[in-house]
């Protein structure tokens, strides 16, 4: 074999001919790209950023600041070119040397920069270091304009990022090792089976790209996920309402329902049998019922939350109390379908209706006051977008909140995902959580409206009261036991909001836990895990820094805790109950029809 003066093998004939074969079905897969991007299907333009007027009072702020303070940005820009010119000098000394190494001190560490060469090879180290010295400068310079309002400086911080994020080396095939690395290895066939990948998403999406985190093909609804022994006993066109099989002799006599948010499916709560909440609260004795929730499509377009609230959680109240034979039920509610929950415990006060026991909220927001990290996507000209968007199809896209929730950790969800399957043409990995993440759902037009202007913008239900079916709710009305779980790292629904609203309910029993961890893996922790813990504290009176001081931690999992509160609400033993009754038939077997629907777009 010819070899290299170092000793490394030279490419033979085979090698390239391999190449040359890889490279010819390029052709191929770019007329396929050609057709899906020819046949895309837009969305409103202002939902893929904020308008001018951002970066226009940004760069007015910017200049102002260089009147008044010019030593103060001129520090900034004589900092940043000095740090430039110097690396620069650092890369020239070591080539004018003949050493085609890279520095002693490689630079901060950086997961995105995992491969050696990065720290090893001159060139990569190069890039490397002055892509950070490039995000550091923007940074700096939005950091140092001060005459912005919160909100509008808190967006600008948000978007800066997503470039510096978005322009990272490792994004492009020519500044990535590892992609290199592995198309050298490959033949070119990573780069072949990269773009197969790429052009089979945006095929998927009609032209929009989503980057596949999972093997779907991997995964069956009722198979190998969501597998709880159960039935559908009730089914509108905005629900179904699964009755779960006992797996206990005896129940307790007051049954349990959930809804989950209907922005994602339920079978979250019932992924794996080890994982399963569903399956371990059975297993602790209660009757459990679980809403399924339907995917809507443009038909939908004029259901509100009234529908959700008539249709939805007074529907199923009315069902359970039938089958059950009882006059009262303990629920949950999980984000959205939480903050509505407080919604209907308003309603029921001032109806004088007393079915609800107790109430469970998961992650609910019920006081939109601090917006966290979602300020850049609750301003006007997203939520117009949003506005022009489903007026144009009669419902909000799946992928379009998908989108939303994906850039807000963008290098773990779209860039990482990407050059895993676009670069380096790795399959999805066959993983249940990233499998439901991408199974998503679709929101009513005038729902999702009402929740984004009514509820998130003006924070009608916490302030003045939230006008729905005839009455004026509001938070202080909500007077049953209630415990709230919040997650600690949660960029959804932040602990710190959660508590505060739960600090407004009228209720005389409150109980508070904060779990360690995310919107998902905080809720789905299972006692076998062992693996987050959880804080509680009685005192609610106090602010959330002073709650989480003076709080107690606890090892392990918060389901126990949390069923010992509900244990004491949910009555008596009584023989386990039959799942359904002669005016409540089996419908389909769980986890039913409804989750089985796609969404559209």
């Amino acid at each position: 074999m010819t070899t290299t003066e170092e000793g490394g093998p030279l490419p033979t004939a085979e090698h390239y001919e391999r190449l040359a074969e890889n490279l010819a079905k390029v052709e191929e897969l770019s007329r396929r790209l050609v057709d899906v991007m020819t046949h895309k299907t837009s969305h409103n333009p202002a939902l893929n950023g904020p308008n001018h007027d951002l970066f226009t009072n940004a760069a007015t702020a910017y200049w102002a600041q260089m009147v008044q303070n010019p030593a103060r940005i001129l520090e900034n820009q004589v900092a940043y070119w000095g740090q430039t010119l110097h690396h620069f000098a650092e890369a020239q000394q070591a080539l004018a040397k003949g050493k085609l190494q890279a520095p002693e001190d490689p630079g901060p560490a950086d997961r995105r920069f995992k491969n050696p060469l990065w720290d090893t090879h001159p060139y990569f180290n190069f890039i490397k270091q002055q892509y950070l010295i490039n995000a550091k400068a923007i940074e700096d310079a939005v950091n140092s304009a001060e005459d912005l309002e919160p909100k509008d400086k808190k967006r600008l911080k948000y978007f800066s990022r997503q470039i510096i994020d978005m322009l990272a080396p490792t994004n492009f095939l020519g500044t990535n090792p590892d992609a290199l690395e592995r198309a050298l290895e490959t033949d070119g066939k990573s780069l072949v089976d990269g773009l197969e990948n790429l052009v089979a998403d945006l095929e998927a999406n009609n032209g929009e790209l989503v980057v596949r985190l999972a093997d779907s093909s991997a995964f069956e609804l009722g198979g190998n996920i969501a597998t709880a022994p159960g039935q559908v006993v009730y089914r509108n066109r905005m629900l179904e309402l699964i009755q779960y099989a006992p797996t206990t002799e005896t129940v307790h006599e007051t049954p349990l329902v959930i809804f989950p948010p209907w922005i994602n499916k339920f079978y979250i709560l019932d992924l794996k049998t080890q994982n399963s909440l569903i399956r371990w609260i059975t297993d602790q004795g209660y009757t459990l019922f679980v809403v399924s929730w339907i995917n809507p499509d443009a038909r939908y377009a004029d259901v509100g939350m009234e529908d959700y609230i008539e249709d939805g959680y007074l529907a199923v109240f009315r069902e359970v109390k039938a089958i059950c034979k009882t006059e009262q039920i303990n629920v949950i509610g999980y984000c959205i379908a939480g903050t509505t929950l407080a919604l209907v415990l308003s309603l029921l006060k001032q109806q004088g209706d007393k079915s609800i026991k107790s109430a469970t909220f998961f992650t609910a927001l019920t006081d939109f006051a601090e917006q966290g990290e979602f300020t850049p996507f609750l301003s006007d000209d997203f939520i117009d977008g949003i506005e022009a968007e489903v007026a144009a199809r009669g419902y909000l896209r799946s992928y379009i909140m998908s989108r939303t929730f994906s850039y807000l950790r963008s290098n773990d969800l779209v860039y990482a995902p990407a050059i895993r399957s676009y670069m380096m043409g790795e399959a999805p990995p066959a993983f249940d959580l990233l499998h439901w993440n991408g199974d998503g759902t679709n929101l009513p037009g005038r729902m999702a409206m009402q929740y984004l202007r009514g509820l998130c913008q003006r924070n009608e239900f916490a302030r003045d009261g939230y006008e729905i079916l005839g009455h004026t709710l509001k938070l202080e009305d909500v007077d049953v036991p209630v415990c709230s779980i919040a997650c600690e790292t949660d960029h959804i629904a932040a602990w710190r909001d959660c508590y505060r609203g739960v600090q407004q309910m009228g209720s005389r029993s409150k109980t508070f836990i904060m779990t360690q961890s995310g919107h998902i893996a905080g809720i789905v922790n299972p006692p076998s895990k062992n693996k987050y813990g959880h804080y509680t504290n009685t005192d609610l009176k106090l602010d959330a820094a002073d709650w989480l001081a003076g709080a107690e931690f606890h090892e392990g999992s918060w389901w126990p805790r949390w069923e010992a509160w509900l244990k004491k609400k949910s009555g008596k033993q009584i023989p386990a109950r039959e799942v359904g009754d002669s005016d409540h038939p089996p419908l389909a077997p769980a986890p039913g029809t409804y989750v089985a629907m796609k969404a559209n777009g």
